[in-house]
């Protein structure tokens, strides 16, 4: 069943970011800064990712609305991803009445939509209003 791999995947990632989380917070954040975008450096644009790790320290600090405007996408994933991940995980440990959520392909299509807008969006902000983000 395609739910029982998306959550077996899940696992993985939620895994892997935690590892990754410690890292970064552990050394990778005293010792290195982040590289400048590519994009907005050399192009002048900003990329369809520029915000995104502003938006999740942003929210992992509780900044939801400052984690919105730096990229939405980030929250559109937690929601989507951490709901996912919650009821499935709640009904695979036998809780009454609680039905995991079902993959949709109206998830892929919403993040594909939130990426595409906030690309948009922030160019044409800069473009036409000179505003950097």
């Amino acid at each position: 069943m395609l739910e029982d791999s998306l959550f077996r995947v899940g696992l993985v990632i939620l895994a892997a970011g935690s590892v990754g989380l410690v890292l970064y917070f552990g050394v990778i954040r005293k010792r290195f800064e982040m590289p400048p975008c590519v994009f907005a450096s050399w192009l002048r644009i900003y990329c369809p990712g520029c915000g995104g790790t502003r938006a999740v320290m942003a929210l992992l600090q509780g900044h939801i609305v400052e984690s919105v405007w730096y990229h939405p996408l980030v929250l559109y994933t937690v929601i989507i991803f951490g709901g996912f991940m919650l009821t499935q995980g709640l009904e695979r440990l036998g809780v009454r009445g609680v039905r995991g959520w079902k993959y949709h392909d109206w998830h892929l299509y919403g993040a594909v939509i939130v990426l595409v807008c906030n690309f948009l969006f922030k160019n044409l902000l800069r473009w036409i209003w000179g505003v950097t983000i």
